[in-house]
């Protein structure tokens, strides 16, 4: 193992021959630089010069203090452990000190003491280091798993738009044809029981038409090319239709937002209505739209039966999650707030930096 590399601020030769002496009889194995001013203090820490693994400084120097020197370290973004070794400096004085981030304080008539400060010292800055890393690789982590979520989603949303695209020129168009020639056959036959079979089969190509159309609308509804309040109102409509459920949506957007941002929030809305139908038992769903204050703001709230957090992790977590992902892609957040028997409501935020207000724009103009 390399020599520790001590860095000792003192101006008292006798005093750092003493604190040389403490390290040796406790077998340290260190190199200790000695400097008595601030200005070597300062060189000893710029590059060429090797790492510094502790300093070791005396609180009352010539001119100046240890903890201007502790000051300047910090200042400079330098983690190196910072131990003062003085003389007696008072109870008010070191605590002051520790608030400050010194690491520890032995007393000059105390030096056997140096040794144990000193290895305690470095074990807690390895640990600190140690931590700061783990939490940049998880931060690291974790972008990288946003990244990928967001690709992934991109992807998605650009597949179902190419599979909406071709169900609506080649299914689309193939039943529709069908229906024209269905339609002309039943003009023109006479016989009742092949003019049923045509009528049969003319209801079943509607009905299959009207099938694509809606697997289109939710693979990639073209109605979002409108805006987003359009497509929202479009959706609750439907979705109200189709379950029975009452669904208001209210507010307005004043600000243009971007396709991806459009996605998120429809998603959302549609997801969250999903999760309604499945799980919430709630007669009435009320969706509120703003932009105000740079945020989109969607809340989605229910009078249903609400849910319990292990209730959320059971029931809904892969949806929730996938939501919350969904947001983040988007620089936004997703919060839930929910009892027993008292509802839910889902509020999606997403900042709305470097967007440009309509009204705005019309002012402008």
């Amino acid at each position: 193992m390399n020599a520790l590399r001590l860095l000792h601020l003192e101006d008292n030769p006798v005093d750092h021959g003493l604190l040389l002496r403490a390290l040796r009889r406790a077998e340290v194995d260190a190199d200790v630089v000695l400097v008595d001013t601030l200005e070597a203090f300062q060189a000893a820490f710029a590059p060429p010069a090797p790492a510094i693994d502790a300093v070791l400084a005396d609180y009352h120097l010539q001119g100046f203090s240890g903890m201007e020197a502790w000051e300047w370290m910090r200042g400079a973004g330098h983690h190196t452990p910072f131990i003062l070794v003085s003389g007696a400096i008072g109870e008010a004085t070191v605590a002051d000190a520790m608030v400050r981030g010194v690491s520890d304080y032995v007393d000059k008539a105390q030096l056997t003491r140096l040794p144990h400060v000193l290895q305690r010292a470095l074990e807690l800055a390895a640990t600190r280091r140690a931590q700061a890393e783990a939490t940049r690789e998880l931060a690291a982590s974790r972008q990288r798993l946003l990244e990928l979520t967001e690709h992934l989603q991109t992807s998605i949303d650009r597949e179902r738009a190419e599979i909406a695209r071709e169900i609506h020129d080649d299914i689309g168009g193939a039943l529709a044809a069908v229906k024209l020639d269905l339609a002309w056959l039943a003009r023109r036959l006479t016989d009742e029981e092949a003019l049923g079979h045509v009528r049969s089969a003319l209801a079943m190509a509607e009905h299959a038409l009207g099938a694509s159309q809606r697997i289109m609308r939710n693979l990639r509804p073209a109605v979002l090319d409108q805006g987003l309040m359009p497509a929202l109102q479009w959706l609750t409509r439907t979705f109200a239709e189709r379950t029975g459920l009452e669904v208001v949506l209210r507010g307005a957007l004043r600000t243009t937002l971007s396709a991806r941002q459009e996605m998120v929030a429809y998603r959302t809305v549609q997801e969250a209505l999903t999760n309604v139908l499945k799980h919430a038992q709630a007669r009435r769903v009320l969706i509120d739209v703003s932009d105000l204050e740079g945020h989109l703001t969607i809340e989605i709230a229910d009078d249903g039966r609400g849910a319990s957090a292990p209730e959320l992790t059971k029931e809904r977590s892969f949806g929730l999650l996938g939501l919350r992902e969904r947001a983040q892609s988007v620089g936004g957040w997703l919060d839930v707030v929910t009892a027993p028997g008292q509802g839910m409501t889902l509020i999606l935020s997403v900042p709305l930096d470097g967007a440009v207000s309509t009204k705005q724009e019309e002012d402008d103009a």
